[in-house]
């Protein structure tokens, strides 16, 4: 039997188990999904915005994979350990070496994602009330590495830095409050601070123009939608993209998108409560305070006429007592295996990790480790396959190596404490349960504590 090991259960990993297990070319095949949370899902669950109810279906899609009887999960196994680990919150993690799992698989997968952010480097990033949009996402989202208290909304006016999903997402769990969030499974703790926060005005901030945003149409178009906010356009910004005036030319998303801000920037104010305001050609040069964030200070950029932008000179400042930085995302090195910095990947080819230029045997990559954080959850699918076809090609050099039985001891022997399915599913039922207790629909538990008592539950 051909045993393979995939960290990471997001769908680039459970893409990958999916493609191993139904490759014909190999008739016997085992594939345990590793995660170091005890919840499967990854980014499907701790990444998409609580109110996007049909993404979050697409679990429904994983969990057939990882119900596969070829398939089995095994969560709360931390394997490699990143070098510059991001913060987290109430639990260590001893991790398993990339050697050490190689000893009990015939292949090991890495599925890790890109798991931190990119940094603006520029004065005040640290200053308190700064944050990356991912650390607020994976507070909504109950993330168990996130303190369910870290943040209280007290800013009246928050700065999202970045055009992209990511920061259309934030905007829009801002700008919509915590009672249009009850019916979602959002955790409790975040529930009551965004129903208590006090931000009116929330600044989504691009250095280029329009034509150039990355956030997709459907995801603007649902700024427009939120019934207590309005969005707020200016149309001398729109007018500085050369493609404002005529967007023809544009691939038809970017010509969707100045579609909708034209509209908005010709569409007369409401007065509602909460203003989503979309600003372009500003350039974050500063963060502003001394004990704490109080505005950004922004330069005035302009279209260099190479597709790209130029610095003005010209200096504006917005108050924030909120700044969320969403510029893109970037890998981070695990203890153990090889590392590109310069591209913030495991160098590879085709999904087989190099050590110095060299294909190290049973060992392989998929997802953004491999690639880049580039592409939609779709996008993972095509790279699971070209991977799993270079480990299926390699399967009679990797078959020749003698194993232990099961993995799932030799795991245990090391010092990892598996959750199986049946713990996934013991905490899906106790988060069910949670959301009766408090009249709602089904509520995530936030906290490693809660996680690992669910999972194992005293009968």
């Amino acid at each position: 039997m051909l045993r393979i090991a995939v960290v990471g259960s997001g769908p680039s990993g459970v893409y990958t188990a999916e493609a191993l297990a139904r490759q014909d070319a190999v008739p016997d095949v085992a594939v345990d999904v590793l995660d170091r949370l005890p919840c499967p899902y990854g980014l499907v669950r701790y990444g998409v915005a609580p109110d996007h109810e049909k993404i979050k279906s697409l679990q429904g899609n994983l969990r057939r994979v990882l119900e596969d009887p070829r398939i089995r999960f095994l969560g709360n196994v931390t394997v490699g350990g990143a070098l510059d680990p991001p913060p987290t919150f109430g639990r260590g993690d001893p991790h398993l070496a990339p050697l050490a799992l190689l000893s009990l698989y015939h292949a090991v997968v890495y599925c890790v994602g890109a798991a931190t952010d990119r940094r603006l480097r520029v004065p005040g990033e640290d200053l308190p009330g700064s944050h990356s949009a991912t650390r607020f996402v994976s507070w909504y989202s109950a993330h168990p590495d996130e303190d369910p208290d870290e943040f209280v909304l007290r800013a009246r006016s928050a700065v999202v830095i970045g055009v992209g999903n990511v920061a259309v997402d934030v905007a829009r769990i801002l700008a919509r409050g915590g009672e249009e969030l009850r019916r979602t499974d959002v955790p409790d703790a975040a529930l009551h601070a965004l129903q208590d926060s006090r931000v009116t005005d929330v600044h989504v901030v691009g250095r280029r123009g329009p034509s150039q945003a990355k956030f997709t149409t459907k995801e603007l178009r649902e700024l427009g939608d939120l019934p207590g906010a309005e969005v707020v356009v200016r149309s001398d910004e729109l007018a500085l993209d050369p493609a404002y005036a005529d967007p023809s030319g544009l691939p038809p998303a970017a010509r969707r998108n100045v579609e909708v801000l034209r509209g908005w920037a010709e569409r007369p104010t409401s007065g509602r409560a909460r203003r989503i305001h979309l600003r372009f050609f500003l350039r974050p040069v500063e963060l502003l305070g001394d004990d704490a964030v109080t505005g950004v200070r922004f330069e005035r950029t302009a279209p260099d006429g190479q597709g790209g932008v130029a610095g003005t000179g010209l200096l504006e400042e917005i108050d924030a007592q909120l700044v969320l930085r969403s510029v893109g995302y970037r890998g981070v090195p695990l203890a153990g295996l090889p590392f590109d910095a310069s591209a913030g990947i495991v160098p590879n080819d085709a999904g087989r990790v190099l050590r110095d230029g060299q294909p190290s045997p049973g060992e392989y990559v998929a997802g953004w480790i491999k690639r880049g954080p580039t592409g939609v959850i779709g996008t993972n699918r095509p790279c699971a396959k070209q991977t799993a076809a270079a480990l299926v090609a390699d399967a009679p050099l990797l078959l020749a190596r003698a194993l232990p039985a099961d993995p799932l001891e030799g795991l245990r022997s090391l010092g990892a404490d598996p959750v199986e399915w049946s713990g996934w599913e013991a905490i899906e039922a106790a988060e069910a349960e949670l959301g009766r207790s408090l009249d709602r629909a089904t509520v995530k538990i936030p906290d490693w504590a809660g996680l690992l008592t669910a999972a194992r539950p005293i009968l």
